[in-house]
């Protein structure tokens, strides 16, 4: 069980900081009618984490810390996908009904979204390789399989959480006022991410 303790213990230090995909969860958690509107954005990202978690566990993921060109594609994609979600996001809050809950993203852009800011972030990858990754060598046979399943069981309930958590906060905020506000502000945040990466794309370019 002590491998099981340690897996959760780093999922959770991982996942607990105010991120894109956690801002993005919350955010169609709140603004969609009913819970299960937002599954899609839940499900994707829970999938998404999973297959990081497994690429990280067996090594696969460490290609993207060798392959200089391959990190800054990663930059420059995932760059131009955060200025067009929080574009679509900062729309959709002006876009919503006296109830504030009218906004949501349909399925398809929740799946687009949340695989682009679980897929295409290379500091959600590198942290995922650097911690997760490198933990897991320490296990091997059952106790890395426990380690793994984990890590993997604290991402998928902390983002049915996450939902959950945005859909109660949009049925206390009945006039919407308050998802408005959250929607710009995550947009913003999106904005401020998107920035930060073009700057660190930027800075590999001029190293080489």
């Amino acid at each position: 069980m002590e491998a099981f303790i340690h897996g959760m213990i780093l999922a959770f230090g991982l996942i607990l900081p105010l991120g894109v995909q956690n801002v993005f969860v919350f955010n169609q958690g709140a603004r969609q009618r009913k819970f299960f509107l937002a599954l899609p954005v839940v499900v994707t990202a829970s999938i998404c984490d999973t297959l990081l978690i497994l690429l990280a566990v067996f090594g696969v993921s460490v290609v993207v810390l060798t392959v200089d060109w391959l990190k800054m594609v990663l930059f420059a994609v995932g760059f131009i996908f955060l200025l067009y979600m929080g574009l679509a996001i900062w729309r959709s809050s002006s876009e919503g009904t006296d109830s504030g809950t009218e906004a949501g993203l349909p399925p398809k852009k929740q799946i687009i979204f949340a695989a682009s800011v679980s897929l295409l972030n290379p500091h959600a990858i590198l942290d995922t390789i650097g911690v997760i990754g490198t933990n897991s060598l320490q296990y091997a046979g059952y106790e890395k399989a426990l380690y793994t399943l984990a890590t993997i069981i604290v991402s998928w309930v902390w983002f049915f959480g996450l939902a959950i958590a945005g859909r109660m906060l949009g049925k206390i905020d009945q006039n919407g006022i308050v998802l408005r506000v959250m929607n710009k502000l995550s947009a913003l945040i999106i904005w401020g991410v998107a920035l930060y990466m073009a700057w660190q794309l930027i800075s590999e370019m001029g190293g080489k």
